[in-house]
């Protein structure tokens, strides 16, 4: 006659696993699974709080670029206003000695025109002529030709000066690269600010262009 009863589960060892034993496992496997999502809670807390200090250290780099960028920007404009009133000082000086009579110089010449905007750092006039010049700690190859462009719209934004002759000069510390000839080429005065005073530094058969 054939055995009726239900075959109790085996274990791996071949034991008989009765329900009590059954249940023990599940409630370990239970326990395991909760230690293991609480350390994954755990990490992903660790993960955010890493990204949030990443993210303060990001936000302290920019507030401190920021501020290395306005000091630039402002220790720039001092410099380049002590450049100003260094050249403006010789001015009178180095273009009388190059045939202009200089009787006035103005700094810092700005306004508005057709809805453009204009400034000319240091302008020196008399009854006939007006020098213009363009003062850079730096001179670059935009400098040079960016002023160039300027001094031909000078009649049209001076209005009150459009009867004189108009020359260019460039005034700068440093050139870089040749600069310094590129300007000369075309026409302006060259004025090399050194220590505590400046020169003009044109070649000597050089002849300034009339804007």
């Amino acid at each position: 006659m054939e055995n009726d009863s239900v075959n109790e589960p085996v274990g791996v060892y071949g034991q008989s696993l009765n329900p009590e034993i059954i249940w023990q496992l599940f409630q370990e496997t239970d326990r395991q699974f909760k230690e293991t999502d609480k350390k994954f809670q755990e990490t992903d807390k660790q993960f955010k709080e890493t990204d949030k200090k990443f993210q303060e250290t990001d936000k302290q780099f920019k507030e401190t670029d920021k501020k290395i960028k306005e000091l630039s920007r402002l220790f720039t404009s001092q410099w380049g206003k002590l450049v100003e009133s260094l050249v403006e000082g010789d001015l009178i000086k180095l273009l009388n000695e190059h045939g202009i009579e200089v009787e006035q110089t103005l700094q810092r010449v700005r306004g508005n025109k057709d809805g453009e905007n204009y400034e000319y750092d240091i302008i020196a006039v008399n009854g006939r002529e007006m020098v213009i010049v363009e003062v850079k700690t730096t001179l670059r190859v935009d400098d040079v030709n960016d002023f160039h462009e300027k001094l031909w719209k000078a009649k049209r934004y001076l209005p009150n000066y459009k009867d004189k002759k108009i020359y260019g000069g460039v005034a700068f510390i440093t050139a870089e690269g040749a600069n310094e000839r590129m300007a000369e080429k075309l026409g302006f005065f060259v004025i090399r600010a050194t220590g505590n005073s400046s020169s003009i530094i044109n070649q000597k058969d050089f002849k300034p262009k009339v804007f």
